[in-house]
């Protein structure tokens, strides 16, 4: 979890479907509301859908250049924001091109807000995502098919009443796996009051930290 980093450069080199599959199989075993797996994993691999994908992905990458005034990239700037921003542009300007595409879609359950409908397709993108890097695979999650839904659900034939979550992006990186970098923990966690960090005890800390009899 800890190097379960986005990975959004690729190798040229296909994920194998028995890979792919430990990926799925890992999906499918995802907690969801009322054990309901109201969820479908469509891996897109026509020429026609990762055509699609590209275009969306390269118009996405148009409006967020406009949308966050992003800088133009010098192709020789070492600072982390421009490498972070050609990456990003690489990443948007391949889209479908990647090894593997998957869509996760999900069928909303009666009575549930949007919010509510996540908790019931996310746990399943994470397992996902961290069978993959369990496999030393990179994948990253995208927003393209945004750009392209009425297009996307009329060409993969999804029903009415579904829909569509994220599309992730998957393959072999072009690198390594680096640490996440996050907030202190003080800073996200809380213990009965908003502004009241959460702090373990010593005692706590140390029943915590032991090994289980049967580990």
């Amino acid at each position: 979890m800890s190097t379960a980093t986005a990975v959004r450069r690729y190798r040229d080199e296909a994920v194998p479907d028995h890979v792919l599959e430990r990926c799925l199989r890992a999906a499918s075993w995802a907690p969801s509301g009322g054990n309901g797996q109201p969820w479908r994993f469509v891996v897109l691999d026509s020429p026609e859908l990762r055509a699609l994908v590209t275009t969306a992905a390269q118009r996405t990458w148009e409006v967020m250049k406009d949308f966050y005034r992003l800088p133009d990239i010098t192709d020789g700037a070492a600072d982390p924001k421009s490498r972070t921003l050609r990456t990003m542009a690489e990443h948007m300007r391949i889209g479908g091109g990647a090894p593997a595409l998957v869509l996760f879609c999900v069928q909303p359950q009666r009575g549930t807000t949007e919010l509510q409908q996540g908790g019931s397709i996310f746990p399943a993108v994470q397992n996902f995502l961290l069978a993959a890097r369990a496999q030393g695979l990179g994948a990253a999650i995208t927003l393209w098919q945004d750009a392209c839904s009425a297009e996307l659900r009329e060409a993969v034939g999804i029903p009415d009443g579904w829909k569509i979550a994220t599309l992730l992006t998957v393959g072999w990186p072009r690198g390594h796996h680096h640490q996440v970098r996050r907030k202190p923990l003080a800073e996200v966690a809380a213990q009965d009051r908003w502004d009241r960090p959460w702090t373990p005890s010593e005692l706590g800390s140390s029943v915590s930290s032991a090994p289980s009899p049967q580990s």
